[in-house]
C-alpha cells in the first residue's frame, strides 16, 4: 500500500488579519495549517479557533521544550483547544515525553504528539558547537529512537533524515517534514528537499511555508505541491 503524504501550510505571518486571508484563500485545497511561534505569539488560542472553525486542523507547532511538568500542562492546554498535532522537543529527555503522554492519556480526540529531533536551520558544524559529537543523522536517529520508545505518536525531522528512519525504525510512525522547498530560496533552510522527493521516502506530512504563502498566488502554488506529492 502507497503511503499517502499530505500538505501543511506553516502560515508563519505577523497578524490575525493576514493569516485569516492565507487561511481562506487556500482551504479547502490546504486541510492542515502549522501556527508556529510568531503568529500565536501575536494571535494566541483566536487563530486556533478561527481554522477549526472552517473544518480544518491546526498543528501547534510551539516546540515546548521545559521542565516536564510544565510541558504537560501545556501539551494538555493544546488538547483542550482542538488541535490536530503539537510537538515537543524530543531532546527534553525521557521524565518530560513520560509526562506528556501520562498527562494527556484518555483525552478524547488527543491531539498527535510529535518529537522535534534536530532542527532544519542546523548543520553538523552548529550540533559540533553545542558540545554534540555525534554525527548529525545518528543524533536525529538517537532523539527518534528514545522518543518512540516512550511511546510518543511521530517524528519531525528534515527530509534528508526520513530514509535513515524509515530503514532503523519501522514504517508505523509519523513523518512530518518541514524544510520542503519546490527549489533552493536561499533562505536559513539548511536541510531542504523538493515535496515530491520527501514525499518518495515516506513523509507523512510535509511542511511548506513560504514558497506557498509568499507566492504570487499562494492557492496556484499549493495546488501544484498536492499534485506532485500524489503523483510521487
Amino acid at each position: 500500500m502507497k503511503r499517502k503524504t499530505n500538505l501543511i501550510v506553516a502560515i508563519d505571518v505577523d497578524s490575525f488579519t493576514k493569516a485569516k486571508y492565507l487561511v481562506r484563500k487556500l482551504y479547502p485545497s490546504v486541510k492542515i495549517f502549522k501556527v508556529g511561534s510568531h503568529l500565536f505569539t501575536n494571535c494566541g488560542p483566536k487563530i486556533i479557533n478561527y481554522i477549526n472553525s472552517l473544518g480544518a486542523k491546526v498543528f501547534l507547532d510551539l516546540k515546548y521544550y521545559d521542565i516536564p511538568s510544565v510541558v504537560a500542562s501545556a501539551v494538555k492546554e493544546a488538547a483542550k483547544l482542538k488541535v490536530f498535532m503539537v510537538d515537543v522537543h524530543a531532546s527534553g529527555g525521557s521524565s518530560m515525553i513520560k509526562e506528556v503522554l501520562k498527562a494527556t492519556k484518555g483525552i478524547k480526540n488527543r491531539p498527535i504528539i510529535l518529537g522535534v529531533t534536530v532542527l532544519t536551520s542546523f548543520n553538523q558544524k552548529e550540533l559540533n558547537e553545542l558540545g554534540i559529537s555525534r554525527s548529525l543523522n545518528n543524533q536525529v536517529l538517537t532523539l527518534a529512537k528514545n522518543a518512540l520508545k516512550l511511546g510518543i505518536d511521530g517524528i519531525v525531522c528534515s527530509p534528508h533524515e526520513i530514509s535513515l528512519l524509515r530503514k532503523k525504525l519501522g514504517r508505523k510512525f509519523i513523518i512530518v517534514s518541514p524544510g520542503i522547498r519546490p527549489c533552493s530560496m536561499g533562505d536559513d533552510q539548511k536541510r531542504f528537499m523538493s515535496p515530491q522527493e520527501a514525499a518518495v521516502l515516506g513523509a507523512d506530512y510535509i511542511v511548506v511555508g513560504r514558497p506557498i504563502i509568499k507566492a504570487i498566488d499562494p492557492q496556484e502554488e499549493a495546488k501544484i505541491i498536492i499534485r506532485s506529492i500524489k503523483n510521487k
